[in-house]
């Protein structure tokens, strides 16, 4: 069984038991219990329900494991025989969840 789910504006394929990175929620503590509403479609072996937008009385169930920050990208501007370099760095903050259940 897997389901679609919206969190904070993206998609996510979502499974029991497994892990996922998204972007960070501030307001959730490590170790509590978040459920996510905005489930877009449920495959029951099989038996797919796609919803208008949402699937009605459907939800998934995490929990947050820990908030941590992605390895860093560089960003690098040139501009050939001009002179011209820029370079900058950027970390993503991401909170990991991990799937307790969906309820369909």
């Amino acid at each position: 069984m897997y389901a679609i789910v919206e969190i904070l504006g993206q998609q996510f394929k979502v499974e029991q038991g497994k892990r996922l990175f998204v972007h960070r929620m501030n307001e959730a503590e490590t170790g509590s219990t978040v459920e996510f509403d905005r489930v877009l479609l449920v495959d029951n072996d099989g038996a797919v329900t796609v919803g208008s937008p949402v699937v009605e009385g459907a939800k998934v169930v995490c929990e947050v494991v820990s908030h941590l920050r992605g390895k860093k990208v560089i960003v690098f501007h040139k501009k050939r025989r001009k002179g011209y370099r820029k370079r900058n760095g950027h970390r993503q903050n991401f909170t990991e969840l991990t799937i307790k259940e969906i309820v369909a």
